[in-house]
């Protein structure tokens, strides 16, 4: 039976990961899930913001869950930050009737109103409740792949708002990606912030978090950095390029998006991943990945 989801791409994405729409729309059409593109989207409102005017922030975001509401449609954003603004959002409207009626009075000239009727999802839960759908589609396996997955903040936390992953439990996106033969190793640092939100103020600390954090997943055995933000993904295939620990040695590795690990393993051609778009080489890897 298919999905239909609204997706709700965010500003990143088709600005600067066009390798993650292609894999996301290439994994989700072998699994039968339809995603729309999300008319009169702006952006989601940002963590960002709500720490500058909470009003504008879930005015923003309420905005654009009136939106899929007034479709009768779910949203599905593989966004961690779009996740976690409009899931956010969505947890003080439902339960603060005060906000919600400040939101709905700025959206009764729109002719919209927010009534909490719409999911918002991120991709991979999608994709975990279709967890028997991929193993059916895994083709090529990926042995020899150790991942070092990386979450990504706003994924799981705030866990009263996030609802889908504990961080004392084995992580459902692990489970997702083990399917494709690889294995997800434990690594000390997998649930720490990247460093990210930081590089605009403190470029210098931000690079401090990921060195630490790839010394964590080097140590651990990791042959690919793995994550399914595209924030995230700023720092392991960009930040990343060059660095060096303190002895000199190269601490980079192969950075992917988790919707390109499951496509290459269910057969897709690379080019329709956008493989080629990843700035770190995938040469390591390559004869793992097939490519």
């Amino acid at each position: 039976m298919t999905q239909t989801y609204e997706v709700f791409l965010g500003c990143a994405i088709p600005n600067r990961f066009n390798n993650y729409e292609a894999s996301m729309r290439a994994v989700a059409k072998q699994l039968d899930v339809k995603l729309i593109d999300f008319d009169g989207a702006s952006c989601c409102g940002t963590v960002v913001l709500k720490s500058i005017d909470e009003n504008s922030w879930l005015s923003m975001s309420g905005r654009n869950i009136a939106l899929a509401e007034s479709r009768g449609h779910d949203i599905v954003t593989p966004c961690n930050g779009c996740f976690g603004s409009l899931k956010d959002t969505d947890h003080v409207l439902h339960d603060d009737e005060k906000y919600r009626k400040m939101v709905n009075n700025a959206l009764k000239p729109l002719g919209l109103e927010y009534s909490g009727k719409a999911k918002i999802r991120h991709f991979v839960e999608v994709l975990y409740d279709m967890k028997d759908e991929i193993r059916d589609k895994i083709v090529k396996p990926l042995t020899g792949l150790k991942i070092a997955f990386h979450p990504g903040c706003h994924l799981i936390r705030p866990s009263n708002v996030a609802e889908f992953d504990d961080p004392e439990l084995p992580s459902k996106v692990d489970e997702i990606l083990e399917l494709t033969g690889a294995k997800s190793v434990p690594w000390g640092l997998k649930l720490a912030c990247c460093g990210s939100p930081l590089l605009i103020t403190s470029e210098d600390v931000a690079t401090r978090i990921l060195t630490e954090k790839m010394i964590s997943a080097k140590e651990a055995g990791a042959n690919v950095l793995v994550t399914n933000c595209p924030a995230c993904h700023t720092q392991f295939d960009v930040q990343l390029i060059g660095l060096k620990d303190e002895k000199g040695e190269s601490i980079e590795l192969p950075a992917m998006f988790v919707t390109q690990i499951l496509g290459l393993a269910m057969g897709l051609d690379p080019e329709s991943l956008g493989t080629e778009l990843n700035r770190i080489s995938l040469d390591p890897i390559s004869e793992i990945l097939g490519i």
